[in-house]
């Protein structure tokens, strides 16, 4: 079977990788023998079919990984698809520690790319959770029932921007702590800036 082509502006990223280097080459022959397109984005390799992303192929010190964009959409027959964090909401990981991991799941790999083209081919979506649905933190309620410039400036703010907030703020467990994490972000929410600007 013929596979795509490997893409020079991706190299390097194989080329510098000093630890899981025949891992991270193995993961992009399996991309490539999928017919996907080799690109660059994010600083990593990821593998786009008409123009739609994937899945990409990202290390960490413990392990690593591909990234499905839409895994939560995958069925995952074979219970290897890991969800980040609670926060996450479309996108899985599969995890790596060593070489014949990945040599074992070679043909279960392939199906599960196979699977995430045909989710793009018949252009589904994952639903969201609206801003709507997420937790308010009391202690941030009371400042936006308190003060409605900051309630003004909070709902004029993207949704992304409002989600990001509203996770920092109900996070940790101890009121005073939440507290405390409200009143150092008003400015930045009074001045229509995002958690990390």
């Amino acid at each position: 079977m013929s596979k795509s082509v490997e893409n020079p502006k991706v190299d390097f990223f194989f080329d510098k990788a000093d630890k899981w280097q025949q891992e991270l080459n193995l993961m992009r022959t399996i991309s490539l023998e999928c017919q996907l397109t080799e690109e660059l984005k994010w600083g990593v390799p990821c593998y786009t079919f008409q123009n739609a992303n994937i899945v990409l192929i990202h290390s960490f010190k413990e392990y690593c990984a591909f990234l499905f964009f839409k895994g939560s959409l995958l069925k995952d027959t074979d219970s290897i698809l890991i969800q980040q964090s609670e926060n996450v909401q479309a996108a899985r990981q599969i995890r790596f520690t060593n070489l014949q991991e990945i040599i074992d799941l070679k043909a279960v790999l392939k199906t599960y790319i196979y699977q995430a083209v045909e989710v793009e081919k018949a252009g589904l979506k994952v639903e969201l959770k609206k801003t709507s649905e997420f937790e308010v933190a009391e202690e941030f309620q009371k400042k936006l029932n308190e003060m409605p410039n900051l309630q003004k400036a909070f709902y004029a703010l993207t949704p992304g921007r409002q989600r990001a907030y509203l996770l920092h703020f109900s996070q940790p467990k101890q009121s005073k702590t939440r507290e405390s994490r409200v009143e150092k972000n008003i400015p930045n929410i009074l001045d229509g800036k995002g958690l990390n600007n």
